[in-house]
């Protein structure tokens, strides 16, 4: 069974940053892509961005793009979400997910608390 379990949250001042973490286990992924989601209060969750497992061809939202970074490491079934440049708006519940390359997001992680202080 595929699992996933996210780390790294936290709390950090506005302008700063935090690394958040995704372990996948449970399968094979050859042919899948991670994501990165957020929900805040209120609101519907997001895309953050996303990383092919094989080639690591990335899409970022206009709202992360050159504050986050996602890379992945193969060999221990890991994917990071590198964020810099952190605003009191990147405050959410931060979720890994990953599926089958175009036939969307099928596994959750449980989600890990990001919050920026202003």
């Amino acid at each position: 069974q595929v699992q996933l379990v996210e780390s790294g949250g936290g709390l950090v001042q506005a302008g700063g940053s935090l690394r958040l973490s995704c372990v996948v286990s449970g399968g094979t992924f050859t042919n899948y892509r991670m994501g990165w989601f957020r929900q805040s209060p209120g609101k519907e969750r997001e895309f953050v961005g996303s990383i092919r497992i094989s080639g690591g061809i990335t899409n970022y939202a206009d709202s992360v793009k050159g504050r986050f970074t996602i890379s992945r490491d193969n060999a221990l079934n890991t994917v990071y979400l590198q964020m810099k440049n952190l605003k009191p708006e990147d405050t959410a519940v931060y979720y890994c997910a990953t599926g089958v390359i175009g036939r969307g997001w099928g596994y959750w992680g449980q989600g890990t608390q990001v919050t920026v202080s202003s």
